[in-house]
Formats: C-alpha cells, sequence, structure tokens
C-alpha cells in the first residue's frame, strides 16, 4: 500500500473487544465508512488463561481462532479500502498466526504484508505458571507499521496500544511525545471495549436504541486529541455519558500507567462535537514507569456447584436443613461456600417467583474430593431433605479453576521485538525515561497536578447541603451513572453525574465510608477513593474481592460487572432538586426528609 498522506487526522476503529465479541463487525467496521486503521482486542485475563490451556494440548495453538476466520472476508476488504489491520488476537504465538494469515493471503490471492509483535512470553515463570506475559506498548506496532505492513498482529500489549501505536506511526510521534501518546492512550482505552464505547452496558440505556450498538471510532489529531465517533447510520449512541463510563472502566486512580507513557485521567476534558460525536482534549503525559506490568496465570485446583432449589415457606430452614445433611461430606474439603440468593417473592403467581437459589461452591487441590463423589451426596437427599427438593441442572465433574497475578518486571529486560514483513527482527528499546526520574509536573512549562489528582477523602466532616435541604431516599442511580470491572482480584467501580451541582453532591455524599455501607460486601475490604472532577467522576478500587481474579470463579458475579448496578440500586437521601421529574421516578417514591 502507498503510506498516507501525514498530518490529517487519523481515523481508526475497533471491531473487538473480546474473544467471542461480534463476528460480523470486521466486515460492519470496514465497510461502514473510511478508516485508516482498523483495531480488535480479543485478550483478557481469563483469555491467556484460556490460551494457556490450548497451548498445552497443541504447542501450535495459543491464538484467537475467531480473528482468522473473520479476515477470510476482512483481509480483502482491507485491501480494497486501504485500511491497516492491528489486533492483539495472537495471544500467546503471534508468529503462529502471523503464519496463519500469511497462508490465508495466499490462499485467496490478497496480497498482505504480515509482521508480528513479540517478546512479551516471560515463560517459563516460576512454579506453576501456566502463563506468564508482559504488557507491552505500541512502538513495536508502530515499527511493523512503519515498515509497511498491512496486518500486524501482537501477544500481550496494553488494550490502548493498539491505537497509540498506530497514532504514533501516523504522525511519527517521539518516543517523549509524552502528552501527545497520553492523548492516544485515551482515545485507546475509550475504544479498547468496542460497544461499551457506544451505548453498551451503558447505565442510561433506556434514553437511547441500543439494541445493536455500532462499534467505535477515533478521529485523532496530530496533538493528541480526538473525536469519538462511530460509523453513520450505525446502531448505539456516541455522548458525554458513553464516554465518560469507559474511560473509568477498569482504571485505578487519575494516573493511568502504560509502558510508553502515563496519561493523567485527571485531565481529561470532554465536550460535544455534534451528534455522536464527542471531542477529547486536555490530556497530560508523564514518562511511563521503569517497569512493565506482568499478568501471571496459573491453575488454581478443582471446583464444582450444585445449585438448589428452594420453594414457598421456610425457606431459610430448608437451606439451614440441607447445609447439616451435607456438612460431613463437606469437612476434608479444602474451601466450601454456601450462598442464599433470596429470589422468592410471598404469594408468588408462578412456581418460579416463590423460589430461592441456594448455591454451594467446593474448591479443593484435589479433583477427586469435589468431583462426583461429593457431589453425588447431594444427589442422595433427592428423597431425604427438604420438601420439594431439586436442583437446576445435574452435578457434574470437578473443573480446573486458574489465578491470575500480577508482577511488576524492570522494562529493559523484556525483549519487546518486531517482525517485520521482511523477516527482520527489530529490537525495540524501553524508553529512556521513566516517571521515577522525572514527572510531566515537573517539566518547565508544565501546570501542576490539578486538585483531585490523588486519593482523597473530604477533611473532617463531608460537606451537606444546607441544613433544611429537601430531600427523597430513592436510588443513587436516578441521578448518577456508574460502570465496573475486574483488575485481578480487584474490582473497579466508577461513577458519574452530569451536573455541576450533583458533582457537589456526589463528591461530598458517597465517601468510602458511605461506598461501603452501600455495598456490605466491601465491608473488611481496602477501597481506595480518588475524584475526577474533570469528569464529575469518582473511582473506587475494592481491593481483594474478587479472590484470585475471575478465572477462580471466587463471587456470584466473578468479573464484577454488575457491581456498580447493585450500587446505582442502593437508596440514600437524595436532594430532590437533582432527582428527575416525578414521571421519571419510580411508582412508589419514598416519603420527603430533610437532609440530616
Amino acid at each position: 500500500m502507498t503510506p498516507p498522506p501525514r498530518r490529517r487526522p487519523l481515523r481508526i476503529g475497533n471491531a473487538s473487544g473480546f474473544y467471542g465479541d461480534r463476528f460480523d463487525a470486521v466486515r460492519e467496521m470496514l465497510t461502514g465508512g473510511p478508516l485508516d486503521v482498523l483495531t480488535g482486542d480479543y485478550l483478557a485475563e481469563l483469555t491467556m488463561l484460556i490460551l494457556g490451556r490450548d497451548r498445552l494440548k497443541d504447542p501450535d495453538a495459543g491464538y484467537a481462532k475467531t480473528f482468522l476466520r473473520q479476515l477470510e472476508e476482512g483481509l480483502g476488504l482491507a485491501h480494497e479500502r486501504g485500511v491497516r489491520i492491528v489486533a492483539n488476537a495472537g495471544g500467546l504465538n503471534p508468529a503462529g498466526l502471523a503464519r496463519a494469515i500469511r497462508e490465508l493471503a495466499a490462499k485467496t490471492g490478497v496480497p498482505a504484508a504480515v509482521a508480528h509483535v513479540e517478546g512479551d512470553d516471560l515463560m517459563p515463570y516460576g512454579d506453576g505458571a501456566l502463563t506468564a506475559n508482559a504488557y507491552l506498548g505500541g512502538a513495536g506496532i508502530a515499527a511493523c507499521l512503519r515498515a509497511g505492513a498491512d496486518v500486524v498482529v501482537t501477544g500481550r500489549v496494553t488494550d490502548a496500544a493498539l491505537v497509540s501505536g498506530p497514532a504514533a506511526w501516523w504522525f511519527d510521534w517521539a518516543a517523549d511525545d509524552w502528552d501527545r501518546l497520553a492523548g492516544a492512550v485515551v482515545a485507546g482505552h475509550v475504544l479498547e471495549c468496542g460497544t461499551q464505547a457506544t451505548g453498551g452496558n451503558y447505565s442510561f440505556f433506556t434514553a437511547h436504541d441500543v439494541r445493536r450498538p455500532g462499534f467505535p471510532l477515533a478521529e485523532i489529531s496530530e496533538d493528541g486529541s480526538s473525536v469519538i465517533t462511530k460509523h453513520p447510520g450505525t446502531g448505539g449512541v456516541v455522548s458525554a455519558g458513553t464516554v465518560t463510563a469507559q474511560l473509568l472502566y477498569e482504571t485505578q486512580g487519575p494516573r493511568y500507567l502504560g509502558p510508553d507513557v502515563t496519561a493523567r485521567l485527571d485531565t481529561v476534558r470532554l465536550a460535544d462535537a455534534g451528534p455522536d460525536r464527542v471531542a477529547v482534549t486536555g490530556v497530560i503525559g508523564e514518562p511511563p514507569p521503569a517497569t512493565l506490568k506482568a499478568g501471571v496465570t496459573r491453575i488454581g485446583g478443582w471446583r464444582n456447584e450444585v445449585v438448589f432449589v428452594l420453594t414457598g415457606l421456610d425457606i431459610e430452614a430448608k437451606a439451614a436443613l440441607l447445609k447439616a445433611q451435607l456438612a460431613d461430606a463437606l469437612a476434608e474439603v479444602a474451601h466450601a461456600e454456601w450462598t442464599l440468593a433470596r429470589t422468592d417473592h410471598p404469594d408468588a403467581d408462578t412456581q418460579e417467583t416463590a423460589s430461592a437459589l441456594l448455591r454451594l461452591v467446593v474448591r479443593d487441590p484435589s479433583a477427586d474430593r469435589v468431583g462426583r463423589a461429593l457431589t453425588a451426596r447431594a444427589v442422595e437427599l433427592a428423597l431425604a431433605s427438604y420438601p420439594g427438593f431439586h436442583v437446576t441442572a445435574p452435578p457434574g465433574a470437578a473443573q480446573p479453576y486458574g489465578v491470575f497475578d500480577s508482577a511488576a518486571v524492570p522494562a529493559a529486560q523484556v525483549p519487546h521485538t518486531a517482525v517485520l514483513p521482511d523477516g527482520t527482527r527489530l529490537p525495540i528499546p524501553a524508553p529512556a525515561f521513566s516517571s521515577s526520574e522525572r514527572t510531566g509536573a515537573e517539566r518547565p512549562g508544565r501546570p501542576a497536578p490539578p486538585a483531585g489528582s490523588a486519593p482523597r477523602e473530604p477533611a473532617g466532616p463531608a460537606r451537606r447541603p444546607g441544613p433544611a435541604t429537601p430531600t427523597r431516599r430513592a436510588p443513587l442511580g436516578l441521578v448518577a451513572g456508574a460502570r465496573s470491572g475486574d483488575k485481578g482480584g480487584d474490582a473497579n467501580v466508577g461513577v458519574w453525574v452530569e451536573s455541576a451541582p450533583a458533582w457537589e453532591w456526589l463528591d461530598a455524599t458517597l465517601t468510602v465510608e458511605r461506598f461501603q455501607e452501600l455495598l456490605p460486601e466491601t465491608r473488611g475490604l481496602s477501597v481506595t477513593r480518588h475524584a475526577l472532577a474533570n469528569l464529575r467522576a469518582l473511582n473506587f478500587t475494592v481491593t481483594a474481592i474478587l479472590g484470585a481474579g475471575a478465572a477462580s470463579a471466587h463471587r456470584f458475579d466473578p468479573q464484577a460487572k454488575a457491581l456498580a448496578e447493585w450500587l446505582r440500586a442502593r437508596h440514600l437521601e437524595i436532594p430532590v432538586h437533582l432527582l428527575p421529574a416525578p414521571s421519571a421516578q419510580p411508582a412508589e417514591p419514598a416519603p420527603e426528609g430533610t437532609a440530616p
């Protein structure tokens, strides 16, 4: 392909937010409007475990096979339209995927220069590690594109690197163009989860048609600012709210650390730029840390579960009887957890709505102790336990579960390598500066960090509305949006509001103590709160609530995807002037009171 003209904005889209996302998205994005680069994010902590198990069975496996199937049509479409493709679908075997793409190109007659990025694989790594991968930055991707690659596949890079790497190539940025790189990283973070930026999983989904959201794209300018949008005529919505929700997703504080740059999320400014267009400006960048994050997965042991259905009266007594009957069988199991979900309703008009669910989850280093020998003991109670005994599914064999750990490794010791289309192996050096040496705030002319850039709690008693401000007890979600997710064993919950008065109230009211009061499962855990005033947002990190990570299935919601919606459903006193009009409120609002 002829190198594109420089300096005009880069149009870069996303066609995948996870391994298993909408298959047709590659075609939709390539045919829906003009693009320069199309990206796809296929990797997550849980995905690395899945690919690691695949590699145990077949050393030539370890990459996202779906991506290769998408290219059967997409490779030709991209060539016809002059679109470069960048994806992390290489997983644990980027060289193998690159080889498979070359074979596909030859088979279909599509001329495609294919390159890949490697060096992230740190195996062997410690006892019992199944996978160990450093999170690389975008410099290797940029090098491949400079060498004329039409398709670049990577192993473990940061999700945002799929965008910052092409942007650095497009504009020929230097490695220390911190602000520009940070702007591209922020755009990449918005795009990385696909339709979560266009109305998917959005708190205020009822106000929009989100039956089939279009995938997002960014128009990135040379100064690092961007406009988030989508192809014309596609579903969903791009608004300051959808972009804010995604900016808060799975972040842990105002400094968003990355291999190429540290992006200051507390400097991001959003503004409407037309229908389905949001401008992202003002991002300040600082040098990256001297270390890279490494993700390590292991097989943690074996697990099994049985869900018992308890119907009608005496729910608590039925649960107590079952627990007593299985106590001896569980005595030798390393970990057994019972959870009673009171999904039952009094005087229900269907049997299902009259029923509660009692879930038993068992874990042990031995498959035998949590296998059929144990679950058979539960089945044997079918005629000898509580009235109405039945289970949601027949108990199965024990299944392995994974654990995820993260570590910091010196960036200079990771062999980040760009393998160019002609086979040349180009080492990518680690950044010459690190944040431990010099921060962006210390550079000449750099403004001081804005208020709210560090974790904080109000000094002394939290600010409150005036002494007689009318309030109503109502769900937090009537005035606030939220989104949550997982980072290893931690959960992140971002909460935002849309107006200055609502922000003043939220900032004063939703302290760590109030957060834990509203979400009792977080009590006893470390909770960190950060304020992002430019976004009118708070970001909470709940340490260790997910145990050893999503693959360990520690909680009912193992990736904390709905933790934010639980928070929004919790009731507290809210100033009446912040609440929506009565017609938009619940049919039976609580009586008014006054704030304490």
